[in-house]
């Protein structure tokens, strides 16, 4: 329960903030998905990575996603996708879980926090970058 809370604050923080903020979580994340997602999901997001051919469990085309929500984006399914809560398989295991690895190195009694909501940031930062891939 407190997880739900903490994700729905921090998609509030993330609604009010200013178009240039949003641009910024948005380049951020078109980084983070070149990095992290595109071998699978291809560079334009419609499933058509280098490794694609290689899974038992085509990756989906991430420009749909609205469209197949009627009109609508689902950040909030697509932050659980990405961080892992929803169990989402692919090549016959779990997708990868980005929300361990996006967390920081360096965790400790000084920033005891740090890691949790830069691994979060990052997540919604991919999600903010998906949003604006969406097909018309």
């Amino acid at each position: 329960m407190h997880k739900m809370v903490f994700t729905t604050a921090l998609l509030m923080g993330f609604a009010g903030l200013s178009p240039l903020a949003k641009a910024q979580s948005s380049d951020i994340g078109a980084h983070l998905y070149m990095d992290y997602c595109a071998a699978c999901h291809g560079e334009s997001g419609k499933g058509d990575g280098d490794m694609a051919n290689l899974m038992t469990i085509a990756p989906p085309n991430l420009t749909l996603l609205a469209k197949n929500n009627d009109g609508v984006f689902p950040m909030l399914k697509v932050i659980h996708i990405i961080d892992g809560r929803t169990g989402m398989r692919a090549h016959g295991g779990p997708m990868p879980v980005f929300g361990k690895a996006f967390m920081s190195t360096e965790p400790g009694p000084a920033n005891p926090y740090g890691s949790i909501l830069e691994s979060r940031g990052r997540v919604m930062s991919v999600a903010y970058y998906l949003e604006t891939i969406q097909a018309e």
